[in-house]
């Protein structure tokens, strides 16, 4: 019965305001007599050419190309990340291959008529801002990925090879731009910008590749991998502010003027560490303890974080730079940063930073290497890149100490470069400081230094083995503790340690932290 009077109702409904809406338009027909009106599609035009030209101007409208756009991107994005997973490579780099990929160096070269229409120049800038967007949520999750209390427990070691790490290659690269600024610089630049850039190019380290590498090799609870990480979070902290100061010099002109710019970005930086850090540390302290963040605490931070990206890039340091400093004072809570990174790095990896890999390709000409010329100065850009990196952060590494498989270890990972690479070359490129010719070259390079890393390693270890003493199982009374919860898991640990208190040096403890978790992503 209830459903009999429901369907009444329903059918009533329907009918009666179906009717009504009918006789407001004859109504409204009747106000069209006497009015002139120009009529959108004239009236020699049938009903289908109506439909095929409404539906040509909806492919050609912004939005509907900038969607196409997204969904190619990422398509082709995946598929070239999954094969190059497949064989044993950063994800980052199979990504950056289909960027080039879908630019001119392959896609425009094919099929060019095909590629002017996906990418066709007006919609660029469009891709561009969605592109920068990206970046500044990736720089943000990089700043609060760096461990300062690691940083600080080995800053000495550290310091010493993560500067001959960037002063090396610097100068290397610093004399390479001497040799070719005649030939291959832009008209606009002066010589100074060009070098500049051209050291801190070779100068970078990709942390957060490095920072995955060492995870999956498993020795990033070892000392040497608590060493290379805490080298390339000083590398990259140094590297950017060194990178800010040279924009500022581009963007200024001359050093003098540049000053201004410089004093600017002291003051900057000083605001955020002395008043902006210690708020949100007493924000994280109150809500660490939650498990979720509520929206209003999200958009407290998320204001810092574009607060701080708007002010460097108008003080003239570039927004990328505020990012990074913004997720740098996060607060330390762990838990309360892997929240927050957890809301922020799928949107970014997934999403936006595939499309700033194809602008990269878009931007990447291989085919203007077309000289035998040109790929010798490639070689050479390759080989002060590897020879400044590596060798500099391997003869700081076996200065401080280290034996000579680590410190070939921790150089070939400071070698690593990455995405943290195309962002500078796309920040010179901007600048108009990098031609199109050397902007391909140090594309390649940087693909180059990063592909060789998991090879090089494997050379290392094959050539140096780690030596592992061995000990009999009766030598050691060993516990095993396997939980999910964090809590459980620090109550097991205290009841283990007091089994074990009075053998603990021949007993060990061994955790097994298990949770589920998104697939690592190699950037």
């Amino acid at each position: 019965m209830k459903k009999i009077k429901n369907l009444l109702f329903y059918l009533i409904t329907i009918g009666g305001f179906s009717f009504l809406m009918y006789w407001i338009v004859r109504q409204g027909k009747i106000l069209e007599t006497g009015k002139e009106q120009i009529p959108i599609h004239p009236k020699t035009v049938s009903p289908w050419q109506q439909f095929v030209d409404t539906f040509q101007h909806n492919l050609a409208h912004p939005l509907a190309i900038l969607l196409l756009q997204i969904i190619a991107i990422i398509i082709v994005a995946r598929i070239f990340g999954y094969l190059f997973r497949k064989i044993g490579q950063p994800s980052v780099i199979g990504e950056i291959v289909a960027g080039i990929a879908l630019g001119p160096s392959l896609l425009g070269w094919i099929l060019p008529e095909f590629s002017a229409v996906l990418f066709p120049v007006e919609s660029l800038e469009n891709l561009r801002i969605l592109s920068q967007f990206g970046l500044i949520l990736f720089m943000f999750v990089v700043g609060m990925e760096l461990d300062l209390k690691v940083l600080k427990t080995k800053a000495h070691d550290a310091v010493v090879i993560s500067h001959a790490s960037i002063i090396f290659p610097f100068a290397l690269g610093l004399g390479l731009a001497y040799y070719i600024y005649a030939d291959y610089a832009p008209q606009t630049s002066d010589f100074l910008s060009f070098g500049l850039f051209m050291g801190i190019a070779m100068s970078i380290t990709a942390f957060p590749v490095l920072a995955r590498i060492v995870q999956e090799r498993g020795i990033s609870k070892t000392r040497l991998g608590a060493l290379v990480i805490t080298c390339a979070a000083a590398d990259d902290i140094t590297a950017w502010c060194i990178l800010a100061a040279v924009i500022a010099i581009v963007k200024a002109g001359d050093f003098a003027s540049s000053l201004y710019i410089v004093a600017l970005a002291i003051i900057y930086v000083i605001f955020m560490l002395a008043l902006v850090q210690p708020f949100l540390k007493r924000m994280g302290s109150i809500y660490s303890s939650r498990e979720t963040l509520s929206k209003p605490i999200v958009a407290i931070f998320f204001l810092v974080l574009v607060f701080s990206a708007y002010l460097s890039e108008v003080i003239g340091i570039h927004a990328l730079f505020g990012a990074f400093l913004a997720g740098v004072i996060m607060p330390e809570n762990i838990r309360f940063r892997n929240i927050f990174i957890e809301k922020v790095e799928d949107i970014s990896l997934v999403l936006l930073l595939p499309i700033f890999f194809v602008l990269t390709g878009l931007r990447t000409e291989i085919g203007l290497l077309n000289q035998v010329e040109l790929w010798k100065i490639c070689g050479y850009i390759i080989l002060v890149a590897i020879t400044g990196k590596l060798l500099g952060s391997a003869v700081a590494a076996r200065f401080t100490g280290q034996s000579w498989r680590d410190s070939l270890i921790i150089g070939t990972l400071m070698n690593t470069r990455g995405l943290m690479e195309l962002v500078v070359l796309n920040i010179g490129y901007e600048l108009g400081v990098l031609s199109p010719e050397v902007f391909a070259m140090m594309v390649i390079m940087a693909l180059f230094t990063t592909f060789m890393t998991g090879p090089a390693l494997n050379l290392i270890e094959k050539i140096f083995p780690e030596k592992i003493p061995v000990k009999s199982i009766a030598e050691q009374f060993n516990i095993l503790i396997s939980f999910g919860n964090p809590d459980t898991g620090k109550a097991m640990l205290r009841l283990a340690s007091a089994f074990i208190k009075k053998t603990a040096e021949k007993s060990g403890i061994t955790t097994l932290h298990l949770s589920s978790v998104n697939e690592v992503k190699l950037y």
